[in-house]
């Protein structure tokens, strides 16, 4: 059994289709995939390994950096239609908001923003839908119902598509780095290895760490 845990969106996006590949290449491990938005402790819980963001290392537990984790406005064509574009992160809080409340503490997280050259920005979206969950936030914007800021993962294939639109192109937020976490074993098993040793040839073949980037615009 590989038993792993990614976040819902992320991975069901890009990392299961790699399963089939997976499974015929190596038919003998059965994957025990956990799609949850939180904090896995890898030795506690028996996870193999993990994908995420800002986790706290337990001991004997390493997180090797797979892309940034950049965070980027985003709406509909359908909702911009007839809307000023605005110029920087100050001008996000004259339109609609999509925004995520915390399943802890209920409170909607703020983001400051950045350019290449550095400069930091606040950007305060107005809370005219509150969710707790970014596929719900994607999904909402999708529908053209307002802005929101979402991790570039996850809104890559629409922006791709042009069922988004990124405002601001030149700004985003720093939420860390996407990591694979495992256990640091002399002798790791083989289901991991092989695991790993995918998801990191996925991210050279496809260049998922530059097309993450969202300082690149």
């Amino acid at each position: 059994m590989l038993k792993v845990s990614l976040p819902p969106t992320f991975g069901i996006t890009h990392v299961l289709p790699l399963l089939p590949g997976f499974l015929a290449r190596y038919p003998l491990i059965r994957p025990e995939w956990h799609f949850e938005n939180r904090p896995v402790d890898l030795i506690a819980e028996g996870y193999d390994a993990a994908i995420g963001g800002g986790f706290d290392l337990a001991t004997g537990v390493v997180a090797r950096p797979l892309a940034p984790a950049h965070i980027i406005a985003v709406a509909s064509p359908a909702y911009m239609t007839g809307r000023m574009a605005p110029v920087d992160p100050s001008g996000l809080a004259e339109l609609q908001g999509i925004v995520m409340s915390s399943v802890h503490t209920g409170r909607v997280r703020q983001w400051t923003m950045r350019d290449a050259a550095g400069v930091e920005l606040p950007a305060m979206l107005s809370e005219s839908i509150v969710v707790n969950d970014p596929a719900a936030m994607r999904e909402a914007a999708l529908l053209g119902l307002g802005v929101a800021l979402l991790a570039v993962p996850d809104v890559l294939q629409h922006l791709e598509r042009g069922d988004l639109l990124r405002l601001v192109p030149r700004w985003y937020a720093d939420a860390g780095a996407i990591s694979l976490s495992y256990a640091s074993r002399a002798q790791m098993p083989a289901k991991t290895r092989v695991f790993i040793d995918t998801l990191l040839d996925l991210f050279r073949r496809d260049r998922l760490a530059e097309r993450f980037a969202g300082s690149l615009g």
